[in-house]
């Protein structure tokens, strides 16, 4: 056996190590080869799937595939899937952990099986023509060794033994392994409770170190996996199993193969890394983080490492959001990236590094993506500009938040107190604008815990009396119930559709402000508008004035209204009876032709009668509000 610490591997002596480009460019090629069609990743943000923030898997956006459904392109499929992953977020800036990564994999879909995928699989990780030209003698596998509902996998163990006996590679190198190692979805961190596609899976292990060529018993093994000299670089899925809850209920309609690993382990491996941050996919991002660099970084050099380390990794996980249409804010995805690009402005401050930094780290990034996911080139602009917007809203309280920060350490640590209490950390929120995680870590830091208990009955009061204090206010930010004000009110309602038909259905609204001379409409959107973009806006708004619709009410459960289509504001909390208001000929105050509507809105009211009362749509103004929002100050005359 090896030492405790794995020796750099050498991976492939014969010829020089592979690019990362080259890597990718291969392993398309192979499966394209063998009949798979190439598809795009889809985007990091699940469609039809609010169940979960991020697509964590290169199986998840193809479930319905899994299951039956047939696939535009065929049964056999291959592609890099881009995944976000934050349950390990504390653990970013070591050897393993990254928040985004792609995963590379090919997919039977009912088509062939565990011989083809296997086969495939040794070849693709050791053909020096094609493949990988990994040796097979460092190659060890893993098969599920069953329970009462699956029975031992042994037909894979044949697989395995037939192609290790057929290329001259000998000692013990296949092990039976439970659930826990050997079924995918796993059955471990809280993921027993999956429900769908489901299966026995093989896993293809790598002996970094070259020493552990000659077989390992099943306890020499698992030590070796233990110490990392052991490194998994391919898996494939036998998907034929429907899961309900964590339990077997049946067979899917179909057996499916599901394969794949990690781009970037895979490049670990090929280079002969021993990890993923030194290989070349992150050699240009290190190479700007260096450059941007001053004289005042720390001098404690692994502290360093570990700092440029998330600045890479949440630089390039906040490029890959911003480019899948996500933008900083207080909740969801939104809430993810305004924490990484946060803690990467606080690391960059460690290392001594410019403000603004992070734009053209971005911009290094943007450079080496914008051929391999074409939204990434095409919203270069945006992208920067919605990093930098956020990080100049954060040092605007960073300052002074981190004076209160350790001010409040000072105290806590003269009084021998190693907590930090719940109006502590709520201040720094509220007032400081910092991530509540990033209290919690700052804390961790040094030596502190917080009051989460504390904490979260603070922040319920707060939302409470937030809450109460916009009772008897309409959601439409109307001030007044004057004549004019009302107009504008209306007009808010015509001109939201009319953004939404212009710019896409993205467009929500974001709040609003009405006065008895002007109305100003908030709303996402991620670039200015175009002067045509705004023309053909006032063209839809003053048609439909000129159409003289009528503007109805009608009263509905909360359920059904959703139902209708009816825009509103997400997240907001609504009552089991709400108002929606519609603007179309036809129009009732029981919403029988609620479909035929031009504008359908939740909303308090009160509202003109008929948009001919409006007068003539003017827009004033279009401007940037913050990163992803944008706003629109229009009259009316």
């Amino acid at each position: 056996m090896s030492s405790e610490q794995p020796t750099q591997p050498s991976v492939i002596s014969s010829q020089p190590l592979m690019k990362s480009s080259e890597i990718r460019k291969r392993f398309l090629a192979f499966f394209e080869k063998r009949g798979h069609a190439v598809i795009p990743s889809a985007p990091l943000v699940p469609e039809n799937d609010p169940s979960v923030l991020f697509n964590t898997a290169g199986m998840q956006p193809l479930v319905p595939y899994l299951l039956g459904e047939k696939h535009p392109l065929g049964t056999r499929l291959t592609n890099f899937q881009k995944c976000v992953r934050t349950v390990d977020f504390d653990d970013i800036g070591d050897n393993t952990h990254f928040t985004f990564f792609e995963m590379m994999g090919n997919w039977s879909l009912g088509d062939y099986f565990k011989k083809e995928a296997i086969e495939w699989s040794y070849e693709l990780l050791t053909n020096k023509e094609e493949g990988f030209g990994l040796d097979p003698q460092r190659l060890y596998v893993t098969c599920y060794t069953g329970d009462e509902t699956v029975p031992r996998d042994e037909e894979t163990a044949g697989i395995w033994k037939s192609i290790f006996e057929k290329n001259g590679v000998t000692g013990e190198r296949i092990y039976f392994l439970g659930a826990d190692a050997n079924w995918w979805p796993a059955v471990k961190k809280g993921e027993g409770n999956w429900s769908g596609p489901t299966g026995p899976c093989t896993e293809m292990f790598y002996d970094v170190t070259g020493e552990l060529t000659k077989g390992l018993t099943l306890d020499e093994y698992k030590v070796a996996d233990e110490k990392q000299q052991l490194v998994e670089i391919w898996n494939d899925v036998f998907m034929e199993y429907q899961k309900d809850d964590g339990k077997v209920v049946g067979k899917l309609a179909s057996k499916n193969v599901d394969t794949g690993s990690g781009y970037e382990r895979v490049v670990m491996v090929l280079q002969g890394k021993t990890n993923a941050y030194d290989t070349d996919i992150f050699e240009t991002t290190f190479a700007k983080i260096a450059e941007l660099k001053t004289s005042s970084a720390s001098p404690d050099k692994k502290e360093d490492t570990k700092n440029e380390r998330i600045i890479a990794d949440h630089t390039r996980t906040s490029v890959m959001l911003i480019s899948d249409g996500v933008t900083p804010s207080n909740t969801d995805q939104g809430y993810i990236l305004r924490r990484l690009i946060r803690r990467a402005v606080r690391v960059a401050d460690e290392l001594g590094m410019k403000p603004s930094s992070l734009f053209w780290i971005a911009d290094t990034l943007i450079d080496q993506y914008k051929d391999i996911y074409e939204n990434v080139g095409r919203l270069r602009e945006t992208i920067k500009v919605t990093i930098d917007t956020e990080e100049k809203k954060f040092r605007n309280t960073l300052k002074d938040g981190l004076k209160e920060f350790n001010k409040n350490i000072s105290k806590l640590s003269e009084e021998n107190s190693k907590v930090i209490s719940g109006e502590i950390a709520f201040k720094l929120v509220t007032t400081y604008g910092f991530p509540f995680e990033m209290v919690k870590e700052m804390s961790k830091e040094k030596g502190f815990e917080v009051d989460i208990t504390d904490f979260d009955t603070k922040f319920e009061a707060h939302k409470a009396l937030s809450r109460s204090g916009a009772e008897g206010k309409f959601k439409g930010g109307l001030g007044d119930t004057g004549e004019m004000s009302v107009r504008y009110h209306t007009a808010t309602h015509l001109l939201h559709q009319a953004l939404r038909m212009v710019l896409g259905e993205h467009v929500q609204q974001k709040g609003s402000n009405i006065t008895p001379e002007r109305l100003r409409f908030d709303f996402a959107h991620p670039t200015k508008m175009t002067d045509e973009e705004k023309a053909r806006v006032e063209s839809i708004v003053n048609e439909k004035i000129k159409e003289a619709l009528p503007v109805s009410v009608v009263s509905l459960p909360f359920s059904e209204a959703e139902k209708t289509g009816a825009l509103h504001f997400f997240g907001e909390k609504y009552g089991d009876t709400v108002t929606v208001y519609y603007i179309g000929k036809g129009a009732d105050d029981k919403g029988s032709h609620m479909s035929d509507a031009f504008s359908k809105e939740f909303c308090g009211g009160p509202h003109v009668k008929n948009t001919s009362e409006l007068g003539t749509f003017k827009i004033q103004k279009e401007e940037a509000v913050s990163a992803g929002v944008r706003r629109i100050k229009a009259v009316l005359s």
